[in-house]
């Protein structure tokens, strides 16, 4: 039993208290058992394990929505000739190049990278969308046992793609259906499955109907949506049909399905999201860094679509994305007052009952029952701070760096700023020696 308090307390439970200016949490068994002041936790668990906040913001894990765990080796790279002028080209000329170059083991180190600094930013759940088209067998296990192993919680699925030829899109097909079948087997409330795929582009109706084939509407599936204009032109052209209606065709979309960026979706197209109650992740950095324009969230939004937010693994800042969020969406309306509640609910509402969806316990909330998810941020407020401002704090104070202390499921994995479980020095030592090794052979010289 961890009993962790004196800090100022969010709790974003709309039937409590949502904010104490001097509270905490008391966790068992990976759930909260209690929820209150300082003192009071104090006088009823003084037995229970301390662990002080020292005067930080006691808050829920952050949830991200959309990330993509084979690009943690990109940090840095620059590849060879390769000079973009289209958003196919960033595909092409790196992303499908570097996983196409990604072993099990690199898949591995990958992992352990994106985990750790998610950690360290706190964020404790993560939905991960995997490509390695140089090994795909087992990769998706690989993830799940670095994700086991180091605490995180994660939802994992293997991106389904016909770019390199039909053994391959085969082998994608049948990774998602071993994992689907692995976790049924093995039921865990850390770890579940969904069924992936990559962007429509790449996806012919014979893929489509083998995915779900192979599925047998066990999970929801996790997709790429018109990222780019590529999507539009090529279902428009060879299947005289938009994105989402193929979607729709295929028995795709439902409750438990999410599409990614969803930037180029018309009127027609939401209603169907809208209808089938299929949900939408925002990926508000990586789509203007891709320069292929900036999703119509208000719109989605208004519709009463549940969207989310992700990073697309451009960051793995959950509070650094929806400061992004924040002001593209205002600048795409052309409107400075617009985009507040929608992306503070994106966030802190909307990517918890996502992760309900998929079957994780309840998250994002700190209250008697709910999974014991809780950071704290190591945040010095020099304006005044309460439940009236809490999110205008988010928005424009903190940042994921300032996580100071993160607990997943009950354990403690980062405390004052340093991990507890995991030799970060050692690890980033072996992560590396795989990440030179992958350098080397996309470049053709040695680092």
């Amino acid at each position: 039993m961890i009993r962790l308090a004196n800090g100022k307390l969010i709790t974003r439970d709309p039937d409590g208290a949502g904010y104490l200016p001097d509270g905490g949490v008391v966790t068992d068994g990976g759930k909260i058992v209690a929820v209150g002041t300082t003192a009071e936790l104090a006088a009823q668990y003084p037995e229970a394990e301390f662990v002080d906040a020292r005067g930080g913001v006691i808050m829920p894990g952050l949830i991200n929505a959309h990330t993509h765990i084979y690009s943690a080796l990109a940090r840095g790279l620059s590849i060879d000739g390769y000079n973009p002028t289209n958003f196919y080209e960033v595909l092409d000329g790196q992303w499908w190049y570097i996983d196409r170059h990604l072993d099990l083991a690199a898949t591995k180190a990958s992992a352990k990278a994106l985990v750790i600094d998610s950690i360290k930013q706190g964020v404790t759940t993560i939905f991960d969308h995997h490509a390695s088209f140089c090994q795909i067998p087992g990769s998706l296990m690989e993830i799940a046992q670095v994700t086991q192993d180091m605490g995180m919680r994660a939802c994992l699925c293997y991106e389904v793609s016909d770019r390199d030829g039909e053994e391959k899109a085969a082998q994608s097909v049948q990774e998602n259906k071993d994992f689907i079948d692995y976790c049924e087997a093995h039921p865990s409330n850390m770890l579940k499955a969904m069924f992936g795929g990559h962007a429509l582009f790449t996806i012919s109706d014979k893929t489509f109907d083998r995915m779900v084939a192979a599925n047998a509407e066990r999970v929801g599936y996790h997709i790429h949506v018109s990222e780019g204009m590529n999507d539009v032109y090529d279902s428009l052209q060879n299947y005289g049909r938009r994105p989402v209606q193929r979607l729709q065709d295929h028995g795709i979309l439902g409750p438990k399905t999410i599409l990614g960026h969803c930037i180029h979706v018309n009127t027609a197209e939401m209603e169907i999201i809208r209808a089938t109650d299929t949900m939408c992740v925002n990926n508000p950095e990586s789509n203007m860094g891709n320069a292929v324009g900036i999703s119509p969230v208000l719109q989605l939004y208004k519709k009463g679509i549940l969207i989310g937010l992700g990073t697309d693994a451009y960051t793995n800042d959950m509070l650094e994305s929806i400061k992004v969020a924040l002001c593209s969406q205002r600048h795409n309306a052309c409107l400075p007052g617009v985009g507040w509640c929608e992306v503070t609910d994106m966030l802190f509402k909307n990517n918890a009952k996502m992760a309900a969806r998929c079957g994780f316990p309840e998250l994002g909330i700190l209250k008697a029952g709910a999974a014991a998810d809780v950071i704290v941020m190591d945040y010095k407020p020099f304006t005044p701070f309460s439940d009236a401002n809490i999110d205008g704090h988010m928005l424009f104070g903190m940042t994921g760096r300032q996580c100071q202390t993160t607990m997943i499921n009950g354990r403690v994995l980062m405390k004052d700023h340093q991990l507890t479980e995991i030799d970060e020095e050692a690890v980033n030592a072996e992560i590396l020696k795989v990440s030179k090794k992958l350098w080397g052979t996309l470049n053709h010289r040695e680092y």
